[in-house]
Order: structure tokens, then C-alpha cells, then sequence
């Protein structure tokens, strides 16, 4: 319940920026090179063997910002599709573990110099869906998760580049059986992201 108060907090904030005075409004979209946590093999909760670590690979990210600017402060949340994928050996095959999520990142960022920004905040995650190819595959133990982002930004008019890290904070775990054996999968992700965003408010300077 708590973390689906702090979504909802989160639209909130989306929607009180974008309709402030000194706040713009944009479109935003990205590629990522991303992974999941370890697969392990499991007899009881306190008995388990890493399988794979996993390998990552490629993602992507679509969504709406808002920023409200406060000086050389700035709050920007987000509301972001986000797609990721990483690769398991599971019994000598390999196997890609799909991810969907809705990502609502709250961001404080300081304006350094010229364009250059950094930035900093939570996101808060709703996973959607979750697919292991080739495998039956439990829901993840929790819905509702949280990550942080960290990263820096450059602005050119409407147009806008950032790089940022994002990791999951909390475990978050799905459990399957296979071949007579049990495993889990830390689903927490871990991406870096190349993001590019459009303003539809700003005016070009």
C-alpha cells in the first residue's frame, strides 16, 4: 500500500509541474545496456547455489517528463515504459529473461555550467510483466519496487541528452521449477541508459 501511495504521489508531482510557470514539458526516450540479478538453485530459502550471474543486454525506454526549474535547482519527474532483457545458461541453453516495468523517477538535479546538469532521485517501479523463455515462470514477489538514478544531462533548446545509472534497491524475486529443480531469479535491474528528450514547451535560446 505504501508504495502505491508513493506512484501515486509521483503522478501527482508529474502533473503539478507541468502546469507551473517556470516548468517545461517533454517527450523522452532511450537505449540501455542493462542486466538482472544472480539465477540460483534452491533446496530451502537458507540453501541456495549461484547458477549465473547473467549477461546483459540490450533495452529500451519511452515516457513524458516534467521539470520544474527553481534557480539552478530543478525537479523533474518522469513517467517511462521500460523494456529490459538479459541472458541465462539454464541445463546448457541459453535463455532470455524479459522485463516490463513502469518506472516513475522523482529527479533533483543542479544546474552546473552552461547545459551541463547533474541529477539524483528515486524511482519508483511497477513491474508489468516478466518472461523467462522457454520456462514457466512465477509472477516477481513483489509488483511494486524502487530503484535509484544518478546521472548528468546537457541541454540544447528543446532538445536534451542524458546518461544515467539506475539500479534496483530491494530484491525482488521470481521462482521457477525446471528439470525437477527449483530456482529464483533476482529480477532487480541494473541499466546504464542513453536517454534523448524533446520539449514541447520550451522555447529555443
Amino acid at each position: 500500500m505504501r508504495k502505491k501511495i508513493l506512484l501515486v504521489t509521483t503522478a501527482l508531482l508529474f502533473f503539478v509541474v507541468t502546469i507551473q510557470a517556470q516548468s517545461n514539458f517533454g517527450l523522452k526516450a532511450g537505449l540501455s545496456y542493462n542486466s538482472n540479478g544472480d539465477l540460483s538453485e534452491f533446496t530451502t530459502e537458507a540453501n541456495s547455489i549461484i547458477k549465473d550471474k547473467g549477461k546483459g543486454k540490450s533495452g529500451y525506454n519511452v515516457g513524458i517528463y516534467g521539470k520544474l526549474d527553481l534557480g539552478s535547482i530543478f525537479i523533474r519527474p518522469e513517467l517511462v515504459y521500460t523494456k529490459t532483457t538479459s541472458e541465462y545458461e539454464l541445463n546448457s541453453s541459453t535463455n532470455d529473461f524479459e522485463l516490463s516495468k513502469i518506472d516513475a523517477p522523482v529527479l533533483i538535479g543542479v544546474e552546473l555550467i552552461g547545459p551541463l546538469s547533474v541529477f539524483a532521485g528515486p524511482s519508483f517501479q511497477y513491474i508489468l510483466d516478466n518472461n523467462l523463455n522457454g520456462v514457466d515462470i512465477d509472477k516477481v514477489e513483489n509488483e511494486f519496487t524502487m530503484g535509484i538514478n544518478i546521472g548528468a544531462s546537457v541541454e540544447f533548446g528543446r532538445l536534451g541528452i542524458d546518461v544515467r545509472y539506475e539500479r534496483g534497491l530491494n530484491e525482488n524475486e521470481a521462482k521457477f521449477a525446471n528439470n525437477n529443480a527449483n530456482f529464483k531469479l533476482d529480477t532487480r535491474p541494473e541499466q546504464i541508459i542513453v536517454n534523448l528528450s524533446f520539449s514541447l514547451t520550451k522555447t529555443n535560446k
